[in-house]
């Protein structure tokens, strides 16, 4: 097994990106439009829009690990429960990811929104996009697209100072 190494990407320089493409997506929006991060790379990217577009209150975090099709395989995943500190009934709301690949993550998720209530829409926005869909999911917004070989994972990875930086790891069994 290989170690983990950063990718030739620019994560902070991708973020400055999806935040135009977001903010632009936002003004073509209904107001207001909710921020909802997955996660937990979505939730770092969704805080920080929150705050750089100067949106009011807090964005949302919403979990997979009970809806995803592979939980008997996979198990419970280590992440944040939950949270939706708006109602969901009518809502607008922009699911924020970091990287979008086979669409079963967001159809997971979709299905834990609606546990909540039915949303008037639902809008997606990820920093990247690498392909490889089994699901018909696509991203509304994506700061860039990437391919990489299916036996790798790619990880948006934060440090003590909230910088970003993409790890590619080999897929776990």
């Amino acid at each position: 097994m290989s170690p983990a190494h950063p990718l030739a990407l620019d994560a902070e320089a991708l973020y400055t990106e999806l935040l135009a493409r977001v903010g632009a997506l936002l003004k073509t929006s209904p107001a207001p439009t909710r921020l909802v991060g997955i996660t937990s790379g979505g939730v770092w990217l969704a805080e920080r829009l929150q705050r750089d577009l100067g949106l009011e209150g807090d964005a949302g975090v919403i979990s997979y690990g009970l809806h995803r099709d592979d939980f008997a395989r996979r198990g419970l995943a280590v992440s944040a429960q939950t949270l939706l500190p708006f109602d969901v009934q009518g809502a607008h709301v922009l699911l924020v990811d970091d990287v979008l690949y086979t669409g079963r993550t967001l159809r997971a998720v979709v299905n834990e929104l609606f546990d909540y209530g039915r949303p008037a829409s639902v809008r997606l926005a990820v920093l990247v996009d690498r392909g490889g869909r089994e699901l018909p999911i696509q991203a509304d917004v994506a700061a860039t697209t990437v391919s990489l070989p299916q036996d790798q994972s790619l990880e948006l990875a934060r440090d003590d100072q909230g910088r970003l930086q993409f790890v590619i790891e080999p897929k776990k069994a």
